[in-house]
């Protein structure tokens, strides 16, 4: 691997941390962006938002260092297919929930089908040497 493609790998792996790192803390400051969009059969829905905010954290930190990018690597692939029935749940609504974020049905699909395997490849291509 070139020295510029070092690079840019590592900035890449730099960016999906500390992407997830903020999108885990916004779990903490703004929890009612979040609890709407927990399917209603998940159960403690407040208790699943903190800790899937406290594993976004924990995750985007570990990716952010080479000794333990494979594990934060691996937690975010993990998070992000647990997180699949949230988007689904988003989709069966309408892609609209009132007061938190509402958007064209098309939209809600291209973010299950279009966007969230590529976070889960970017968290792979991330955690690979």
């Amino acid at each position: 691997m070139s020295k510029k493609s070092k690079i840019a790998k590592n900035i890449s792996r730099i960016i999906l941390g500390l992407f997830f790192v903020f999108a885990g803390i916004m779990h903490f400051v703004n929890p009612q962006f979040y609890l709407p969009l927990i399917p209603d059969w998940i159960p403690f829905p407040e208790a699943v938002n903190l800790i899937s905010g406290l594993l976004e954290v924990l995750f985007g930190l570990l990716v952010l260092y080479p000794k333990t990018k494979k594990w934060g690597s691996l937690g975010i692939m993990v998070l992000l297919i647990l997180f699949i029935p949230s988007h689904v749940y988003f989709i069966q609504v309408g892609s609209c929930i009132p007061e938190v974020l509402c958007v064209d049905p098309w939209m809600g699909w291209v973010r299950l089908i279009v966007v969230h395997p590529l976070l889960i490849w970017w968290a792979w291509s991330a955690g690979r040497d």
